[in-house]
């Protein structure tokens, strides 16, 4: 039985990972942390995850950056590792996530869906085979309570392009004080927030007298909390140190 804690227990994402692990026999969650410390399920759950002492497997975290600190310290003092699906991380925050993977296995990753990441397969692809002949222009969708912009997927879209392009690209996020024509080696971002989009992503590749688009629609909230557990799962597994990703657990498959 593979003992579960869930950080962010109470948020849209943790209720639904909650259904998912209800439904198998083999996991069970056995505590949950929030700030919003009310029980909602068949667990205790706790404002501050040191006030937690019963042990677990594996953390999944889907709750915001502000508690990233509190997070990493509960895992690090218990040795448990941790699932990290919450983005908008700080580049400290990130390099203390990077820190807590020489001592314990963390899996980090801007998105859950196996989908996204075969996506950022083809489009490192499309950015070897296209090069410095298309302009690259990424448009990311999201509901109107979504607190970061741009998305932690965009982003890693942004980062799977630019590892192929035969060009260091720079990053564009707002254009509207610019008048200037759009630089050759720059890759847009741009953000939508609106009603209750679970999350859509469209690269677009604009090239002389063609456009070439790739895109990824989220129809459910499930998609991600089914890649946090099928992680969880992967991690609890692993006896070393290190830094995990999506494409670990695709591999183990």
């Amino acid at each position: 039985m593979l003992k579960i804690a869930l950080s962010g227990c109470n948020g849209r994402m943790g209720r639904a990972i909650t259904d998912i692990c209800e439904k198998k026999e083999n996991m069970k969650i056995v505590a949950g942390f929030d700030v919003n410390a009310v029980k909602l399920a068949d667990f205790p759950v706790y404002a501050d995850p040191m006030e937690y002492t019963g042990g677990a497997d594996v953390v999944i975290d889907f709750s915001n950056v502000s508690c990233t600190d509190s997070l990493l310290k509960y895992c690090l003092e218990n040795r448990t590792p941790v699932v990290i699906c919450t983005t908008g991380h700080s580049p400290e925050q990130l390099a203390q996530i990077g820190a807590a993977a020489t001592q314990i296995p963390v899996f980090r990753s801007g998105n859950m869906s196996v989908g996204i990441n075969l996506l950022m397969d083809l489009l490192r692809k499309c950015g070897s085979v296209l090069g410095d002949g298309y302009d690259v222009e990424i448009i990311e969708k999201h509901h109107n309570q979504k607190l970061d912009a741009p998305s932690g997927t965009a982003l890693m879209l942004a980062d799977a392009v630019a590892e192929a392009l035969p060009y260091k690209a720079e990053y564009t996020y707002d254009r509207h004080e610019r008048r200037e024509k759009r630089p050759q080696h720059e890759i847009g971002i741009h953000a939508v927030r609106g009603g209750t989009i679970v999350g859509e992503h469209t690269v677009i590749f604009a090239g002389r007298d063609e456009i070439i688009e790739l895109k990824h629609t989220a129809l459910s909230r499930e998609v991600f909390a089914v890649g946090a557990v099928d992680a969880a799962a992967f991690l609890a597994e692993q006896t070393k140190a290190g830094l995990y990703d999506m494409s670990h657990v695709i591999a183990a498959k």
